[in-house]
């Protein structure tokens, strides 16, 4: 039998409706780099920086067609510490912080429902 585990709530965010922290903060900032590192580099000309740009666009869309494909699947996830969980995916949010995943098994227990930071992701796996 599958033993139930309980939610831990995690503090609200700095603004009133919750929805997440200041764009300029810190940790903002560290999380979420908005820059391309070609820009940033001086005597790159446009060709390189038009490049860089065609590379990051292709790998965005061949990652959203993985989240797309992982839907309503069973994935493992391996996570810090060496842990492997399972868990049926959901879905995403749109910054691709968090998963959220239906029947999440861990070594301590089952939660029916749950959010998994990709931070603490290292990979995950399914079948197609």
């Amino acid at each position: 039998m599958k033993t139930p585990v309980s939610v831990l709530r995690l503090p609200r965010g700095p603004d009133p409706n919750s929805r997440g922290f200041d764009p300029s903060s810190p940790r903002f900032i560290a999380l979420c780099p908005t820059s391309i590192s070609a820009c940033n580099e001086p005597g790159t000309d446009a060709g390189s920086l038009q490049t860089e740009q065609h590379a990051r666009s292709m790998m965005r869309e061949r990652f959203l067609r993985c989240l797309l494909s992982m839907a309503n699947k069973q994935i493992q996830f391996d996570m810090y510490e060496r842990v492997k969980v399972n868990a049926t995916f959901g879905a995403s949010d749109i910054d691709v912080l968090n998963f959220q995943v239906s029947d999440l098994q861990t070594p301590i227990g089952v939660q029916s429902e749950a959010l998994i930071r990709c931070q603490d992701v290292i990979s995950y796996s399914f079948d197609m």
